[in-house]
């Protein structure tokens, strides 16, 4: 058995403000990366692979809020995190706050592979990106006429803004995957471009490994999309594998609590996916709706956007 499971982003998303066109964008948009990650699965490849190249294809579309896709910031910039975690050994790649990296998660794996550490930040990182061949692009590459009208909206009223198209549809558009491979190796992928009209070097969950993302392969893997303060307070990812590990409860089970119980109690809007090693998979969120698609090797796969 071996799996995948993404999402695009969690939120209050209105039926009749999502057309039957762009709905479909959507939804072709998750398949792509859905195929990307379960061909690497499909070839025999490492999970940790699989949920790179699923990330990366959501962070090359324009429609999600990681990569070309990032939301601007106070400054009308871009920057960007994001994090992986194998749970076959339990190493780690985070980054937070940089900027033209065309793929976050590709330096945060090479964090994870060719350095001694597991977070960079800033500049730093952006030095570390170029040193091993990291792909940059200019700012063009990133600007999209949709993401600007919503920084200038933001801009005129000086709030910070989620994530979203028109006054109603509030989405947290971090994207992230989870997958199984081959050899029973389970990992976990998350990235963003964070909140539009963001000051002060503001950094949510995703790139923190245990708030955003984890894996291990005794419990799950686990990638996470919300309001990302609350998911830092609730230390989310990590949340989820104490519960099956601790309490010895399910993957469903344990989601459910995490998402539904203890992420409510502090009004933490958002939800997850997450994956066992007998490739039981979890779509677990609070909200109206939440961008979500797998692939399993038993034939079943699918995509969804409503709960």
């Amino acid at each position: 058995m071996f799996a995948i499971a993404l999402h695009g982003g969690a939120g209050t998303v209105e039926r009749h403000l999502l057309n039957e066109e762009k709905q479909k964008q959507y939804e072709d948009g998750m398949k792509a990366a859905v195929d990307a990650g379960y061909e690497v699965l499909n070839n025999g490849g490492s999970s940790l692979d699989a949920v790179v190249a699923a990330v990366q294809s959501l962070e090359d579309c324009p429609l999600f809020n990681a990569g070309k896709g990032a939301v601007f910031n106070h400054e009308g910039r871009h920057e960007m995190d994001a994090s992986l975690m194998n749970g076959l050994n339990r190493e780690a790649g985070a980054v937070a706050s940089v900027r033209n990296v065309k793929n976050p998660v590709l330096l945060a794996k090479a964090i994870m592979e060719k350095s001694e550490h597991v977070f960079m930040a800033g500049d730093g990182a952006e030095i570390f990106a170029k040193k091993h061949g990291i792909a940059f692009e200019p700012d063009e590459y990133f600007f999209d006429a949709f993401r600007y009208e919503q920084y200038k909206a933001a801009l005129a009223t000086d709030r910070v803004q989620l994530d979203h198209s028109v006054a109603g549809d509030r989405k947290f558009s971090t994207v992230g995957a989870v997958a199984l491979d081959k050899y029973g190796n389970i990992s976990a992928a998350t990235s963003t471009g964070g909140m539009t009209n963001k000051k002060f070097g503001r950094v949510g969950d995703t790139p923190m490994i245990g708030a955003g993302t984890y894996a291990n392969n005794e419990t799950c893997a686990v990638s996470c999309t919300g309001h990302g303060e609350l998911f830092i307070r609730q230390v989310v990812a990590h949340q989820v594998h104490c519960m099956m590990k601790y309490k010895g409860v399910s993957l469903e089970e344990a989601c459910e609590q995490v998402v539904m119980k203890d992420l409510v109690e502090i009004e933490g809007e958002g939800g997850l996916i997450a994956i066992d090693t007998k490739g039981n998979i979890a779509f677990s969120f609070n909200s109206s709706g939440m961008y979500r698609g797998y692939k399993k090797s038993d034939g079943t796969e699918g995509v969804a956007i409503y709960r």
